[in-house]
């Protein structure tokens, strides 16, 4: 009898990691940095502040933006990992479509979300027509775009007022309503609809439920009538254009395009999605969890920041840390 009662405390404590595991870290180190930064001559905390707030949310947008698309690929089981190259490739397009071409914002965006559906094409035809696996498949297209990039831009940043490659004086310049975008209010709605949207596509219309059984058991949804391909397909499609929107949100926060400036975001989309499956014992890939984990990310780097941890030791806290919030759920996950 007391077996089973320790048993079953066993299970529920196990449980309840398993779902709240996430929660718990992110609340955790809420209150860690918000009593670790106080300040007794202000009388509060400065990591708790309006402005230290909107920081972090406007710091995650672009992650949130890039790992919304990684998480359709996940959905189907898939793993695209040209989302950081295909941000690059877009904010170095579009920034180029105002400044070397003066087209207006609609335009531009508009040029460049069709022209990043290109890397959908390649991911699609690699993995759809060639069996290559996802992830090998991704890594080469990773490669190929971020070399397309580099060629595009003659491996330069493309800035207002830039010498063209050809010698000529660069005459366009940014819209003002382009630059809003990139800063808040803006930024962070538009994070926000992202999800939102993402939320409803993939937990309450047929096309999410049938990406999640692709992922789930391809040989059952073919036996059940969906068209694995087609919803393969069309994963990364979505992937590509939520990664190619995070890289215009970034070409109009930064007001530039760097040399792979939108590489730099792959590694964190990665951790934001993967750690959103353990967000409510999900299980899978889903929008919220993506959120979750985002924020989990931005958190840490800025407490770390606002703690004056040195840079080169950061990525050690924030590994441990993203460990520690992974193991929490994936423990007894299998038994």
């Amino acid at each position: 009898m007391n077996q089973a009662k320790t048993k079953n405390r066993k299970v529920n404590t196990s449980n309840f990691i398993m779902k709240w595991g996430t929660i718990v870290t992110l609340v955790i180190l809420f209150l860690i940095f918000t009593f670790a930064n106080w300040n007794t001559q202000v009388g509060g905390s400065m990591f708790l502040t309006t402005s230290n707030i909107i920081t972090i949310l406007r710091a995650i947008s672009i992650t949130t933006i890039i790992s919304i698309g990684l998480t359709y690929s996940l959905a189907v089981d898939g793993m695209d990992l040209s989302i950081g190259a295909c941000a690059n490739f877009a904010d170095t397009f579009i920034m180029t479509m105002f400044v070397w071409y003066n087209l207006n914002m609609g335009l531009s965006i508009l040029l460049t979300i069709m022209v990043c559906l290109t890397i959908a094409i390649v991911n699609s035809i690699l993995i759809v027509k060639f069996k290559i696996p996802d992830m090998v498949a991704a890594l080469a297209v990773m490669f190929m775009f971020q070399g397309v990039s580099l060629t595009y831009s003659r491996g330069g940043a493309i800035t207002e007022r830039m010498t063209r490659p050809d010698g000529s004086q660069a005459e366009g310049l940014l819209s003002s309503h382009f630059k809003a975008m990139g800063s808040e209010p803006w930024l962070i709605i538009i994070m926000l609809c992202v999800v939102v949207f993402a939320i409803f596509f993939l937990g309450y219309t047929k096309h999410g439920r049938y990406m999640y059984a692709v992922g789930g058991n391809p040989e059952a949804a073919k036996l059940s009538g969906i068209p694995v391909a087609k919803y393969k397909i069309l994963a990364y499609f979505m992937s590509a254009i939520f990664a190619s929107i995070g890289g215009i949100c970034l070409a109009a926060r930064v007001g530039t395009a760097q040399v792979q400036a939108g590489d730099a975001y792959l590694m964190p989309s990665v951790a934001a999605a993967y750690i959103g499956f353990s967000v409510l014992g999900a299980g899978k890939a889903n929008a919220f969890g993506t959120l979750v984990g985002a924020a989990l990310v931005g958190i840490l780097e800025n407490g770390l920041i606002m703690m004056a941890v040195p840079y080169y030791a950061m990525n050690i806290v924030k590994g441990i840390v993203l460990a520690v919030a992974l193991a929490m759920t994936y423990y007894n996950k299998k038994n």
